[in-house]
């Protein structure tokens, strides 16, 4: 089926999901119901059909769209299936034992999914415009795509709040610890003031050392200055001998 598509000609994001375990048979029924799909459409309608190439269809043209919003920078509220196609891939062969030592082959075919989304002209988009306006319907895409961008802002807001917060908090903390460093090293050092104390303490024993000593000296010298008992007699002893001299 690619050689009926000029690949080069298709413009738009596109997206290829391959060797894909189902039949291309089986992929070109549902990807005939999305060809030329507005993407609201599309995704309903591989929302609520029950094939199971659905499942895989819808994860090849959620790809095709992240490509054309982050690679070639287009809104996805204007985008549709410009083209979808599925291409045979290699057969996988099995064998399954049948009756009378017999062998059946069974055939596991492959694909190659491609989905191709492209922006809607100035024309198809005035008409959806016209048609969304005339119903009194509001497109719920632009509105969530507009609340998530107030939402962001507000978190990034919120989060440029908490920052100068923090910094105000960690200034003040910073302030903090200085003045209780600055504290610290102006009050008096416990070791300091205990060997002042112990200095005192010296201080007083060698005073009341020195003032013992000097009683001790005086006490000496009070023993050396009183008269002895020897000198008491000898002084008894001259008396009458002067008193004889005397008479």
């Amino acid at each position: 089926m690619s050689g009926l598509i000029d690949l080069d000609a298709v413009a738009g994001a596109r997206s290829t999901h391959k060797f894909a375990r189902l039949s291309a048979s089986k992929a070109r029924v549902v990807l005939d119901l999305i060809r030329d799909e507005d993407l609201d459409q599309a995704r309903e309608e591989l929302q609520f059909c029950d094939r199971g190439a659905a499942t895989v269809v819808s994860k090849v043209l959620e790809s095709a769209v992240s490509n054309a919003e982050n690679n070639e920078n287009l809104s996805g509220d204007e985008l549709y299936v410009a083209e979808c196609w599925a291409d045979e891939g290699p057969t996988l062969k099995r064998w399954r034992p049948r009756a009378r030592g017999r062998a059946t082959r069974i055939n596991k075919r492959t694909c190659h999914i491609t989905v191709v989304v492209a922006q809607l002209s100035e024309e198809e988009l005035e008409m959806r415009a016209e048609r969304l306006e005339a119903s009194g319907r509001r497109n719920a895409d632009s509105d969530r795509a507009a609340r998530v961008a107030a939402s962001r802002d507000s978190e990034e807001e919120t989060e440029r709040d908490d920052d100068v917060v923090d910094s105000d908090e960690e200034q003040v903390d910073t302030d903090e610890v200085a003045e209780d460093v600055s504290a610290e090293a102006d009050a008096p050092n416990e070791d300091d003031e205990a060997s002042a104390e112990a200095d005192a303490s010296d201080e007083d024993d060698e005073a009341s050392a020195e003032a013992d000593a000097s009683d001790e000296d005086d006490e000496a010298s009070a023993e050396a200055d009183a008269p002895s008992g020897d000198d008491e007699a000898s002084a008894e002893a001259e008396t009458p001998e002067n008193e004889d001299k005397e008479a």
